[in-house]
């Protein structure tokens, strides 16, 4: 559901430019940013480049996903 919420001006016209860069709506761009954020701030610990990069692959369709192997089980290891 969504929701009309007021933000400043310089942080919509952010969103804008990011957005069409990242090919997602102003209010996709918004809502990663929001889901980015919280993350980071439950994860401090973690780098934000590594909750940016596990959100995207939280966000891939399972199909495309190649199983793990550890390299202790890999032919020829």
């Amino acid at each position: 559901m969504g929701m009309p919420v007021r933000i400043e001006d310089t942080l919509y016209e952010e969103a804008r430019i990011q957005a069409k860069v990242e090919y997602r709506t102003i209010a996709g761009q918004i809502e990663y940013w929001a889901k980015l954020g919280r993350a980071a701030l439950d994860n401090p610990d973690l780098p934000i480049d590594f909750i940016a990069e596990t959100l995207m692959a939280m966000a891939e369709p399972r199909e495309n996903a190649a199983p793990f192997v550890p390299r202790s089980h890999r032919d020829g290891a």
